[in-house]
């Protein structure tokens, strides 16, 4: 949900609304609102990852064939902290001469992110548990 709403304000802003020149699209408030609500539940699932999943993973991925594993699971977390950083800056704090590439760079990351799970997941059942 994350991915779709945050495509989906991009796509709208940058071709019907305010990005394109034009008045908000009446859905840009929308699916920014639903993005913040997703952003939340994403929160409390990397909240829950840091607990258990990535201390387990950290202790096992010194096994060479988890180390894949350990690189990606890293990038994961980097991207999870800064999608939390950016859109905190982009809710709260940005100015609006640095919004435009803040939130560029937020994009970026998030869609990223969604290959980076991917990729971790795709690592992961190639490797039964040991």
């Amino acid at each position: 949900m994350l991915l779709a709403t945050g495509v989906a304000w991009l796509w709208l802003h940058y071709t019907v609304g305010a990005g394109a020149g034009e008045l908000p699209h009446p859905l840009e408030a929308w699916s920014m609102k639903l993005h913040g609500l997703a952003a939340f539940f994403g929160l409390f699932l990397l909240g829950a990852l840091a607990g258990a999943h990535i201390p387990q993973g950290w202790r096992m991925s010194g096994r060479h064939r988890w180390a894949q594993q350990r690189g990606t699971g890293i990038a994961l977390a980097a991207a999870g902290g800064t999608l939390a950083l950016t859109g905190y800056l982009l809710y709260y704090f940005a100015p609006e001469s640095v919004r435009p590439a803040l939130g560029w760079i937020h994009a970026a990351v998030g869609i990223a992110m969604t290959a980076a799970i991917l990729v971790h997941r795709r690592t992961r059942s190639r490797h039964p548990r040991d």
